[in-house]
């Protein structure tokens, strides 16, 4: 049985590290968490995963107990993860740091959990473009720099605009990626099969 603490991690690292022993073909997980949103996300994951899912609340957290059989046809969900792992040039275009509306505190936390889990999940993006307020996510101060650092490294195209980072002054406090051009980002965008705004 392979144990997953994740109390004390907010979303989405519950289910991230959860993932992690999945991908490596464990068939007996207990993810250990500590708030409802946590254990809903873990458990709706592991049943998307055919495993079958029991809670047990105690003192120091819920056990959300996972198993799957060794021996089940997992064709479906095979072909499926196939068809997901296929390559096709797509990609994010970021234009702001926050993630939503409402409260720039939490857009911003959003946004880091965001990104960590594009990091985490596979297939990576085949490019990320930020522009406006967005180029703020690769220069100094950023919370997103080492998950960007991982998907650079990993082969993923990591672009900001280079009049943008002029705008605000932080063209020098670029931590990652190269500084790119609006002709640049079209061609990108235009080549794409899908490109999401953020």
């Amino acid at each position: 049985m392979k144990i997953v603490d994740a109390r004390g991690k907010t979303c989405p690292q519950p289910v991230i590290l959860t993932k992690k022993e999945v991908d490596a073909g464990e068939l007996n997980i207990t993810t250990i968490v500590d708030n409802q949103t946590s254990k809903a996300n873990v458990m709706k994951f592991g049943s998307a995963n055919n495993y079958k899912c029991i809670e047990e609340t105690k003192e120091d957290g819920t056990y959300i107990i996972m198993t799957r059989d060794e021996n089940i046809n997992h064709t479906e969900t095979e072909s499926v993860n196939v068809k997901k792992s296929m390559s096709i040039n797509k990609g994010y275009v970021f234009s702001t740091d926050i993630l939503g509306s409402g409260s720039d505190k939490l857009g911003r936390s959003l946004m880091k959990g965001f990104i960590y889990t594009i990091s985490e999940t596979k297939p990576y993006p085949s490019f990320m473009i930020f522009l406006n307020g967005g180029v703020k996510l690769t220069t100094e101060g950023s919370d997103s720099i080492d998950d960007l650092k991982k998907l650079e490294a990993a082969g993923v195209k990591i672009v900001s605009c280079g009049t943008c980072l002029d705008f605000f002054e932080i063209k020098t406090k670029l931590m990652v990626g190269q500084v790119t051009n609006m002709y640049d980002i079209v061609e990108t965008i235009n080549n794409s099969d899908n490109a999401v705004m953020i």
